[in-house]
């Protein structure tokens, strides 16, 4: 579960002149900044890879890594020009399209959003429709407007009566066995799991059709215009930063990770890792034969138009300018997977 702290900046200052040839190992590296969503975890692992085994370095950035968290604020922090990167994601961008605000998805870490509900192992609920004939859902308010407006549209029987307030304690959950609650795949069940004793049911809301990229690279419009080549290395090492935090050694990042944010545990690392897997969270779809980051057209298209049957945007939205496919979906960093 996630912890709140204090935000801190971890910065990661890397040396000079290796790796991409003369043209880069000429000049010093380019400084850029990449914000995340939250605070420090297995989940933006592959950053903290990317610094800890030199892979930014050798594609000539200097990077620093601003935490999120609780009192953070770096999708302003992009918008005002302050960081260079964001952990975005579409619901995001797109509602920045409609405020005429020039914010671009570049590259999809997480082709699925790990978004989940969690249900009680013994009040049968074996299928993610069963969760319709519960009480009471556990809801944030976020989760309320977006895909539980989804679940009511796609599934019969869920309805608004069974919305309560979600605190970010499974305390009410725990306690009602007729109840279930939201969840990140990689954090809440494993909570549960060392408080309650038991194994929760999980039921993820992407392998039932619930469609947004996650813990995507961000940037502005005029970061693209201005700064293409840093954009397409930022984005090339972040992939190889990512193959290399699954599949090779990942110590020193994970080390980097619990410095940012010491509650964090090798135990929660670890269970995070292995759900990324199991779930394919980074590998599936377009980037198990294209690439980890892949961006598509369809996909994006796919969960706009989700969106709009829910009236959370509104149907003339430019959705394409959200995002862009011209960095990622190259194959990068494929030959790199054990």
């Amino acid at each position: 579960m996630r912890i709140a702290q204090k935000n801190t900046v971890f910065s990661a200052v890397v040396s000079l002149g290796i790796g991409l040839g003369a043209a880069v190992s000429a000049q010093a590296a380019d400084k850029v900044s990449y914000g995340t969503n939250w605070l420090a975890q297995a989940e933006h692992g592959g950053f903290y890879q990317a610094v800890a085994d030199g892979t930014y370095a050798k594609h000539g950035l200097d990077v620093t890594i601003v935490q999120g968290g609780p009192n953070a604020a770096n999708s302003a922090l992009l918008i005002s020009g302050k960081i260079d990167f964001y952990m975005g994601g579409p619901q995001g961008e797109i509602a920045a399209v409609e405020q005429g605000i020039p914010l671009v998805d570049v590259a999809a870490i997480f082709q699925k959003d790990p978004q989940v509900l969690i249900a009680h192992p013994d009040a049968g609920i074996d299928e993610f429709e069963d969760l319709a004939k519960l009480k009471t859902l556990f809801l944030g308010k976020d989760g309320y407007l977006t895909y539980f407006e989804w679940m009511k549209a796609n599934f019969k029987g869920f309805k608004d009566e069974q919305y309560k307030p979600y605190n970010f304690s499974p305390a009410p959950f725990l306690a009602d066995k007729g109840s279930a609650q939201q969840g990140y795949l990689t954090s809440e069940p494993y909570e549960i799991q060392k408080q309650a004793g038991f194994e929760p049911k999980v039921f993820l809301l992407a392998d039932n059709g619930y469609s947004p990229y996650s813990t995507m690279i961000t940037t502005t419009q005029a970061m693209i215009d201005s700064k293409p080549d840093v954009v397409q290395r930022f984005v090339d090492a972040s992939i190889e930063g990512w193959y290399n935090y699954l599949y090779g050694d990942n110590s020193k990042a994970n080390a980097l990770i619990k410095k940012d944010n010491p509650e964090m545990t090798d135990g929660q690392i670890a269970y995070s890792i292995a759900k990324m897997k199991e779930y394919g969270i980074i590998e599936s779809g377009d980037s198990l034969d294209k690439g980890i980051g892949c961006i598509t057209d369809a996909h994006y298209k796919a969960f706009f138009t989700e969106m709009v049957g829910i009236k959370v945007f509104k149907p003339e939205t430019d959705y394409t300018k959200a995002f862009t496919t011209k960095f990622v979906c190259k194959n990068t960093g494929v030959a790199l997977k054990k």
